[in-house]
């Protein structure tokens, strides 16, 4: 299957589409929010508009490279930013995997949107994409996304360090293997 029919996904409530720079004016409220950047950038604190646009960067160019990658999630209803999130590979507990990741607008926080993009984010990883195993983390307090990975079939695995920070990592192998 070509990167193309995993550039849009919808999930229930939503449309996740391929991340790329001209999204950073969107992006820059939510990942700046001291309640997002206390689990996406710990050790920095709140990120500058230049290191969100570079990071936004690497994201269109993790696309270009690996032929899938980090989506951008709308409110199907109303088109609103609502999140950010998908697959992308990592390089985490001494290897590379594809890491599931997500954040999503804290006005938003509680509703499952993050459940529906991890979850599109797995079905994404083991269909077209045929992976045979994906993995994801956080710090050890974020009991909501630890909530997600649970929901969505992950597995507490090791606690590690990552970025000088302890985390949890988890991992889900594709179904039969």
């Amino acid at each position: 299957m070509s990167s193309t029919t995993i550039e849009r996904v919808e999930t229930p409530r939503t449309v996740c589409e391929r991340i790329r720079v001209e999204h950073v004016p969107e992006l820059l409220e939510m990942l700046r929010d001291p309640r997002v950047a206390e689990y996406i950038w710990p050790v920095a604190g709140v990120p500058s508009e230049r290191s969100v646009y570079e990071a936004t960067a690497d994201k269109e160019r993790h696309w270009e490279q690996h032929g899938f990658g980090l989506w951008v999630q709308r409110d199907r209803e109303t088109g609103e930013l609502v999140g950010r999130g998908g697959l992308q590979w990592t390089h985490v507990a001494g290897r590379d995997a594809v890491e599931v990741a997500w954040a999503v607008t804290p006005e938003r926080w509680g509703e499952g949107l993050a459940t529906e993009l991890a979850r599109a984010s797995v079905d994404t990883a083991f269909g077209p994409l045929g992976l045979d195993e994906i993995i994801a983390f956080t710090l050890p307090h974020n009991i909501a996304s630890r909530r997600v990975m649970e929901k969505t079939g992950f597995e507490l695995q090791e606690e590690i360090r990552h970025g000088s920070l302890p985390h949890v990592l988890y991992r889900l192998q594709a179904p039969g293997r």
